[in-house]
This record gives C-alpha cells, structure tokens and sequence, in this order.
C-alpha cells in the first residue's frame, strides 16, 4: 500500500526558483541576421500574447495608445513576417510592443547582445549587496597578504 500523503502540503522536492532574468531563449531568436532574429521575438510575442487572450487587434490598439499615433493590425504582421524584409519593427515600437503585450522577455535579447542580463528592479539591492560582500572579500585578502608580508619583514 503507497504511504498517505497530505494533499494540502507543498512538495519540496518540486521547487523550481522562478528566473532572475527576462529573456526568451536563444531557439527563440535562433541564428542568422540580427533583422530575422527580431521578427521571431516579436513574432512569439504576439503568438504568446494571444494565447493570453490578447488578440492583434488589441495589441495594435495598446500600441497605438502607447506611441500616439496608428499602429495597424497588418503592421503587426509585417513586423512579424521574415519575408516582409522593408518592414522592420523600429525600437520605440519595440518598447510598446513589450508594453501592449507584457512580454518582458523581450527586453532581454538587445541586452544579451551585449553580454548583459535584464533583471527586475527588485533584484537591484541584492545585486549590489553581493557585489559589496564580494569587494568585502577581495579587500580582506589583500589585507592578510599585506600583513603577511610586512610580519616577514621583521
């Protein structure tokens, strides 16, 4: 007979640490020029904003509110299309499409390009703490070393 367990208690052992960081992963850009790579990101933005209920339409019009000016539907799909190769989405664009979308992941693959992390501001504190602690660290072996040498000088 299996052991009872009590089914209000958390499994432990199925802990999964939410990220630190916001990005999709690299099979979401995947490889190849820098244009295509950002069709697929919002490509996947606009196909995971619809699966959370926010059709085209409503992502054109948050766009739109976000930016002051029109943003249609059938720009949407460009943006989203390789083939429409003159049709590239412009960065402020960008910006409102994480905005209209709440696709934060889509802020970390500019920083990626350049070997940086996008982290929410609430990690900032923690960040900083333990860069302190590790200065702390590097200080404290300079100074044993510096004493070390100066008590073999006598």
């Amino acid at each position: 007979m299996a052991p009872l367990r009590d089914l209000h208690a958390r499994d432990l052992s199925a802990y999964e640490p939410e990220p630190v960081t916001v990005g999709y992963g690299e099979d979401v850009a995947g490889r190849g020029d820098l244009g295509n790579q950002i069709v697929r990101l919002v490509s996947r933005a606009l196909r995971d904003a619809s699966i959370a209920d926010i059709p085209r339409a409503e992502v054109a019009r948050r766009m739109a509110e976000y930016l002051g000016r029109e943003v249609r539907v059938a720009t949407l799909d460009k943006w989203a299309s390789a083939a429409a190769v003159e049709h590239r989405i412009p960065f402020d664009a960008y910006v409102a499409l994480v905005h209209a979308t709440g696709r934060h992941d889509l802020l970390g693959f500019p920083a990626s390009l350049f070997g940086y992390a996008v982290v929410p501001a609430s990690y900032i504190d923690m960040i900083e703490l333990q860069q302190l602690e590790e200065h702390a660290r590097e200080v404290a072996a300079r100074k044993a070393a510096l004493e070390a040498k100066i008590a073999g000088r006598r």
